[in-house]
């Protein structure tokens, strides 16, 4: 379980095969710094930030892709407008093979929801992060009946009424975490594995394709960014040490990671 501020603010950050990094960004920022943000994206970002009909989301994307850019500067010492991305058939982001990153053993994964943007990092394994908004939901059984495994369901629908939102987004969270990390998209059926999901229960893999052995080669972390949020972090490998930093504005991102 982890709250944040338990890492101080980094200058050039060294992460091993036995750490995962979680960043906490607010994607809000000067206008300098937006165009400074701006300048680093590729061509077909600048392309995806042009499709948005609102402002607030072509600023958040451009700020998301541009503090993505500064965080994987900070581990690999180099520029930001440097980082290069491919992506998988699902479209999960992965750093470009280039001659000196070829092996790169690091892996990250991103989420947002509304302005606030995780980022995890680790080495040497695949990993991914969700993080979601608690929101009221008149039909929450009933997406619970769609998407979850009955035992979810069933453990859901035990609980007490003031418990069960705070459930939901746990069990969704987690299971999109554990999503993101395979790169499987819509591939999975989010019904086809079990997560914990009670508040104050261990985050933790139940069972995938009813297998409780193969969900015990991997590691769910919880953690809590803000009030009414529910976060996750998975990966394929025993437990890693997980460390965050204070939550960040971009502009404080900058100053504190890039000025160093």
């Amino acid at each position: 379980y982890c709250t944040f501020g338990c890492m101080p603010r980094p200058g050039r950050s060294a992460l091993d095969h036995l750490q995962v990094h979680l960043w906490m960004v607010r994607l809000e920022a000067s206008e300098d710094n937006f165009a400074r943000s701006l300048g680093w994206l590729s061509n077909d970002e600048v392309t995806r930030a042009k499709r948005f009909y609102f402002d607030r989301h072509r600023h958040a994307f451009v700020l998301g892709r541009a503090a993505l850019r500064a965080l994987l500067a900070n581990y690999l010492g180099r520029a930001p407008a440097e980082v290069a991305f491919v992506y998988g058939p699902q479209g999960k982001p992965a750093l470009a093979p280039t001659p000196q990153n070829d092996t790169c053993p690091l892996r990250f994964n991103v989420s947002n929801s509304g302005n606030l943007a995780a980022y995890a990092f680790t080495i040497g394994c695949e990993i991914g992060v969700d993080v979601e908004q608690h929101r009221e939901l008149h039909d929450s059984e009933n997406i619970a009946h769609r998407f979850f495994s009955p035992e979810e369901t069933a453990e859901l629908l035990e609980l007490p009424a003031a418990e069960k939102n705070t459930a939901f987004f746990n069990c969704w969270a987690r299971k999109e975490a554990y999503i993101k990390a395979i790169g499987g998209g819509l591939s999975i059926a989010l019904d086809s594995f079990q997560v914990t999901l009670r508040p104050g229960a261990a985050a933790r893999m139940v069972s995938i394709a009813g297998s409780h052995e193969a969900a015990r080669r991997w590691t769910l972390h919880e953690f809590t960014p803000a009030p009414d949020c529910a976060g996750a972090i998975a990966y394929p490998d025993e437990l890693r040490s997980l460390h965050a930093g204070p939550i960040l504005s971009v502009d404080e991102l900058l100053g504190d990671v890039i000025s160093k």
